[in-house]
Order: structure tokens, then C-alpha cells, then sequence
């Protein structure tokens, strides 16, 4: 009995070589594989559900359109897509003015805590999500590719388009950047609550 391959089926290499030959469902299948990390990603730059959806829609359109551009040279594909949507969610801060927001939690809901741990983690998450938007752009971005999305320094480097080496500087500098940020802020809070108690 033949049996007919689907898309779904193929490897990523594949896939991605039928979508350069202008293959819709080949595309299709990547989207399928690919929109729940270009989705979030966007998401924790742009921190909107509804904007979050139109800009992964972009992002994928624009893949689309540009795919015979791409060039396959090791780099997973999805990088490619991921440098795509951080572009547009760049361009969509810019064009709004306003600051970077990250989603209001970052805690896992599916285990049992207690209620004052769970705020503690709450604040905690919240005290974090500051401390990053203070960052530089570069250093935010790393941040959010290596930590958020959980990239090894080899697809991070291919998105913002530096070296394996230069990641690594970016990723180390914007820790003790944060690291201090941390400490400052929470110096200026004990403070505030010594003036207060």
C-alpha cells in the first residue's frame, strides 16, 4: 500500500528547501512547527496578546516573502524566524515610544504553594522584569533569546548577527548588570521601608 507523505512528515531540511521552491504547504508546516516560539518571543518584547498575534502573522508573512533569500548553512531555521519577528517588534516599540513590557508573570501556575510564597515570587518576577527593561537594547535582547527562549549561544548569535564570543561578553555584561540593578533596588527598598517603619 503507498502511502502519501505529508509535510509533517519531512525534516526540517527538507521542508525548508520545498518552501524556498515556493511550496505552501511545505511553509505551512514550519509555521505549524515554529509560530508557539516566534509567538512568545514577540510577546516578551511587546508584552500584548493582540499585538503579540498580528506581529508573529507579520513575521510569518514576511518569511513568506523573503524565503528564497534564506540560506541554509546550519543555522536552524527557526532562527531565521526569530530574527524576523525581533525586527518587528523592534520596529513596533519604536513606532509606539513606549517601554518594553514582559508578560505580568513568569512563575509556573501548575504547582500547589502557599500564598505568601507565590506573592513573593510574583514580586521577585516583577522586580526582574524591571531590571531588564533598564537594560541596553543589546544586552536585553540576549538576555531575552538565551533565557526566555532558551537558545544556546550559537542561535543567539545568529539572530543578532554576532559572533559566538561577542554573545558571551554581551550575555556576562548584562548580567552584572542586572546584578546590580538588583542590589540597587533593593538597597532604595529597604531604605523606603526604614523611613516608613
Amino acid at each position: 500500500m503507498l502511502r502519501i507523505i505529508s509535510p509533517q512528515d519531512l525534516d526540517e531540511r527538507t521542508l525548508v528547501q520545498r518552501a524556498i521552491a515556493r511550496d505552501k504547504e511545505a511553509f505551512g508546516a514550519l509555521y505549524d512547527r515554529h509560530v508557539v516560539r516566534v509567538y512568545r518571543h514577540i510577546y516578551y518584547m511587546v508584552g500584548n496578546t493582540a499585538e503579540a498575534e498580528d506581529l508573529t502573522a507579520q513575521a510569518f508573512l514576511k518569511g513568506w516573502e523573503a524565503i528564497e533569500r534564506y540560506e541554509i548553512r546550519g543555522a536552524p531555521f527557526v532562527s531565521w524566524l526569530l530574527r524576523i519577528a525581533h525586527n518587528l517588534g523592534v520596529s513596533y516599540l519604536r513606532s509606539r515610544k513606549e517601554s518594553m513590557q514582559l508578560p505580568e508573570t513568569l512563575e509556573d501556575h501548575g504547582r500547589e504553594r502557599n500564598p505568601e510564597e507565590a506573592i513573593q515570587q510574583r514580586q521577585d518576577g516583577e522586580r526582574i522584569r524591571d531590571a531588564i527593561l533598564q537594560l541596553r537594547d543589546e544586552q536585553r535582547r540576549v538576555i531575552i533569546l538565551r533565557f526566555v527562549e532558551d537558545l544556546d549561544y550559537q542561535e543567539v548569535a545568529e539572530i543578532v548577527g554576532k559572533s559566538v564570543a561577542a554573545v558571551r561578553v554581551i550575555q556576562h555584561r548584562a548580567l552584572n548588570a542586572l546584578r546590580k540593578q538588583m542590589q540597587r533596588d533593593a538597597a532604595t527598598e529597604a531604605e523606603a521601608e526604614a523611613a516608613h517603619g
